[in-house]
Parts: C-alpha cells; sequence; structure tokens
C-alpha cells in the first residue's frame, strides 16, 4: 500500500506526494485514495512539513476512478469499504497543498486537484470531467466548485460535454494558476511551495486556508466580522513578531512551525 502514493520532504519542508499507478494512469482505487489521506494526516502534525505537492507517476494525475471499481459497481459486486474521509479531505489540512498536474487528469482526477489550493498544470495536460459521457453526474462537490473558480457558463460547457481541453485553456479559463512546460511543471510547483515554506508563516497560511474555504458559505459581513477576531488573535502570536522584525531588520523570517 505504501508504494501506491510515494512521499519526500526537501529540507525546505516541501512534502511531494505522487500518485503511483502509471500503468493505469493513476487511476482512483480506495487503497490509493486512504494512503494519500493517511499522508495527508501525517503531514497535517508534522512540524519539518510547511507545504504540500501532489502529482502523478508516468503520463497522468489522475484518469479518475479506475474502471474495475465503476465495473463491479454497475454489476452490484462491489464489496469495498470507502476511506470515510470525504474526497474534499485536502480542503481541511492546515497547511497549503497545490496539485502539479502533469498528465491526465479526469473525473476523479479532476475532483482532487481542484480541491487543492492552488493548481499548476502541464501545458499539455488533458484535462476532462467525462461524468455526462460516462451516464454519470458532477461527482463530489464538482457542481458546487467549479462555478465558483470558473464561473457558471465556462463550469456548464465542462460539465455538459465531457469534452478534453488543455492544460493550457484549464489555466485560460481559471482552473490552474499556472501552465508550463511539463519538463518543468514539478520544478516550478516545488519552488513555489519553497517560497511559502521560507517565507509565509504556517499559523498565517493555515488561517487564511480556512477563511478562503470556509467564507464561500458566509456573507460579506460575517466575514469581515469574523476577520476582525482573526486579526486580533494573530496580534498575539509569535508570527506577528516575527513577521515584523524580519522586515524591518530585512533579513528572511524564522518562523515557528505550526
Amino acid at each position: 500500500m505504501a508504494d501506491l502514493v510515494l512521499s519526500t520532504l526537501d529540507d525546505q519542508g516541501v512534502l511531494t506526494l505522487t500518485f503511483n499507478r502509471p500503468e493505469s494512469l493513476n487511476a482512483w482505487t480506495d487503497a490509493m485514495g486512504r494512503r494519500y489521506f493517511d499522508l495527508l494526516a501525517e503531514a497535517e502534525g508534522n512540524p519539518d512539513v510547511r507545504a504540500v505537492v501532489v502529482t502523478g507517476a508516468g503520463r497522468g494525475f489522475c484518469a479518475g476512478a479506475d474502471f474495475k471499481t465503476l465495473t463491479a459497481i454497475q454489476s452490484g459486486s462491489y464489496d469495498g469499504a470507502p476511506d470515510p474521509r470525504p474526497n474534499t479531505f485536502p480542503t481541511t489540512i492546515r497547511k497549503p497543498v497545490i496539485a502539479a498536474v502533469n498528465g491526465a487528469c479526469a473525473g476523479l482526477g479532476m475532483v482532487h486537484a481542484l480541491v487543492c489550493d492552488l493548481v499548476f498544470t502541464a501545458a499539455e495536460a488533458k484535462w476532462t470531467t467525462a461524468f455526462a459521457r460516462r451516464g454519470l453526474i458532477a461527482e463530489y462537490g464538482l457542481s458546487w466548485v467549479l462555478p465558483r473558480i470558473m464561473g457558471q457558463q465556462r463550469a456548464m460547457d465542462v460539465l455538459l460535454s465531457g469534452r478534453v481541453f488543455t492544460g493550457r485553456e484549464a489555466y485560460e479559463m481559471g482552473l490552474a494558476n499556472r501552465a508550463v512546460p511539463a519538463e518543468s511543471l514539478l520544478r516550478e510547483a516545488q519552488e513555489y511551495a519553497g517560497e511559502l515554506a521560507g517565507y509565509s508563516s504556517p499559523a498565517s497560511m493555515a488561517v487564511i486556508k480556512r477563511q478562503v474555504w470556509h467564507d464561500w458559505d458566509t456573507t460579506l459581513e460575517q466575514s469581515a466580522k469574523a476577520a476582525t477576531q482573526e486579526m486580533l488573535a494573530s496580534f498575539g502570536r509569535p508570527d506577528f513578531t516575527e513577521g515584523v522584525a524580519s522586515f524591518l531588520e530585512r533579513r528572511p523570517p524564522a518562523f515557528p512551525p505550526l
């Protein structure tokens, strides 16, 4: 099971998780999902981890649900035990999670890219929701996420048509922060994560991440009121003292871990 998702931590505090079923374009299985979520939970509690990059081995990021699973569901013979943690689990991790979409990103794989906090993609990676072409619906909250990221009309396009589009178009439609050549994708994602690890307060990032994912469900007034309380709390943290001191002393900050 450990081989289903590979894990490496560099000396900057960037953890890279790699879906590792390249023979199936990293199609999603219950076992792979459990391993991925376990590693995210471990990262949550590891003070050495400050940012996470998620990518895929070989030619795919994640080509969606494994067809053996879909076939078993269709025949009524599926007896798996899905992880009780929802597919939105990465949004609850207090550390930033960056998807590096290196290749095929389809269906459930697209869900897992878009519940990361940022998305870098290879310009020629192939993206598709695929659901409508398989007789399925917009799964796992994608009907909620997509319109908020790219607008309702574009969301309708990619959901209703199930068409394939490139990472370049994903970037142009607002699904990705960057679209870059495949050969530089992982390096650029890791370098960006390294900047977060080196210059951004872990406590601040944790609060900001919670604010952004949570505030989609609140009014402006509620968001502003909650932000005032969060700001007052931040004044009492050592991160604030270090952030001001490092700025005045013109040196890199040395923020404490979470």
